[in-house]
Formats: structure tokens, C-alpha cells, sequence
């Protein structure tokens, strides 16, 4: 379900919250599904349980999980995406990053642009995957 890439230069815990955001993008994870518990994670991953703690608390606080106490974490059910500036501006520089090194590979505005159809239809599969089986 989540494989950390421990020379990522990105912490352990963002990664964490990265992947889980992703397997709820593909279609992997679910609304109102459970997740691992901390210690469980940890274990799988090999990861101290407080970066995984610490990821938990992140993906609680952007309301993309939520824990029952007692009965464990699991996929919100009323998540809904929302504009934040800072994230909008780290996106921004984020892309502008990709692009530039694009160009420096040789890659093209065009090409740029079917990569991200490529993975638009990809999400938006399984977007429709996901409301396709809720409306049986």
C-alpha cells in the first residue's frame, strides 16, 4: 500500500501523507476505509511511530482522515478538497521547477501537456470508477 523511499530527501512523514492522499486519488483506499494503526504502520513501513503519528495528525488535520477513538482511522467520508494559498504557491513553484527542467531534457511544451492529460485520464478513470460503484 505505501513504500517510503528512505533517500528521499523528503521527510519519512510527508511521504506518508503523499501516498495515502494517492491511494485515495487511484482508488486504492475508499471513503470509510480503515487504515492501518500507527504501530501497525510503522511496522509495515519501518518507520519510527511518531512520524507516522505525525503524518496521521497531518492527514486529520487536511480532514482527508479521521479517528474514532477506539476504533481505529479511517478514510473521511465528507472529505472535500480545498484551495489553500500556501499549497497553491508551492504547487506553482513546483511545476515551474518540473518545466524548467523539462526544457533542460529537451521536452517541449506539447509533450508537457500529454503527460498531464495522461494522468488526468488516469485520476479521472478512477474518479469515475469510485462513483460508479457508490451508485449501486
Amino acid at each position: 500500500m505505501i513504500n517510503i523511499d528512505s533517500r528521499s530527501a523528503t521527510p519519512i512523514y510527508k511521504q506518508i501523507v503523499e501516498k495515502v492522499k494517492e491511494n485515495i486519488l487511484t482508488g486504492l483506499l475508499r471513503p470509510g476505509d480503515k487504515l492501518p494503526s500507527v504501530r501497525e504502520m510503522s511496522s509495515r513501513i519501518t518507520a519510527n511511530p511518531n512520524t507516522v503519528s505525525r503524518a496521521y495528525i497531518e492527514l486529520e488535520r487536511q480532514k482527508v482522515i479521521e479517528t474514532i477513538r477506539g476504533k481505529g482511522t479511517y478514510v473521511s467520508l465528507d472529505y472535500e478538497p480545498k484551495m489553500e494559498e500556501d499549497k497553491m504557491n508551492r504547487l506553482k513553484k513546483e511545476l515551474k521547477n518540473i518545466i524548467i527542467e523539462a526544457y533542460y531534457m529537451g521536452i517541449g511544451k506539447k509533450e508537457i501537456m500529454e503527460f498531464m492529460d495522461d494522468i488526468y485520464k488516469t485520476v479521472d478513470n478512477q474518479d469515475s470508477i469510485i462513483n460508479r460503484d457508490d451508485k449501486r
